[in-house]
């Protein structure tokens, strides 16, 4: 179990500290674009799609208390940690880098507007990886149930 705690932390500090690197540089300036896809800075004081956005600094104090909740029940529920601690690392460190860039850019730092095809909202890597994590922990799920159901 330590080791897997181990290996979770160091997935939620490689994910905040690529994820924070990425995004100070497009704060110094970083823009590029095509006809696909455009990598500019844009600060989002909502969440996806900028929706709520109208809670202003409170947005911040309510993801932090969802960052806890998922910690808790971390704890708590031990074995859906064990199965699924870098998907949890993963999450934890891209949660907390949005987070972190509320305090201090004042939303968060997206940079990634997908155009081919579609309109798409502008992400960053953390929203990348927040996707990843879940997937990872829906497939571990799927792939659980399909192997008791074999049994």
């Amino acid at each position: 179990m330590a080791k897997k705690i181990a290996a979770g932390i160091f997935f939620a500090v490689l994910v905040f500290c690529t994820d924070q690197y990425i995004k100070a540089i497009f704060l110094d300036g970083f823009t590029w674009h095509s006809e696909i896809i455009s990598f500019s800075l844009a600060i989002n004081r909502g969440v996806a799609f900028s929706m709520f956005a109208f809670l202003g600094e409170s947005l911040k104090y309510i993801q932090i208390a969802l960052i806890l909740i998922l910690l808790a029940i971390a704890y708590r529920e031990k074995e859906f940690f064990v199965r699924n601690y870098i998907a949890v690392g993963i999450l934890f460190g891209a949660g907390c880098g949005n987070i972190y860039d509320r305090f201090a850019e004042g939303g968060v730092v997206d940079y990634i507007a997908w155009h081919y095809g579609f309109e798409f909202a502008i992400f960053n890597f953390a929203d990348v990886m927040i996707n990843f994590a879940v997937f990872l922990i829906v497939l571990g799920m799927v792939l659980e149930r399909e192997t008791k159901k074999n049994l």
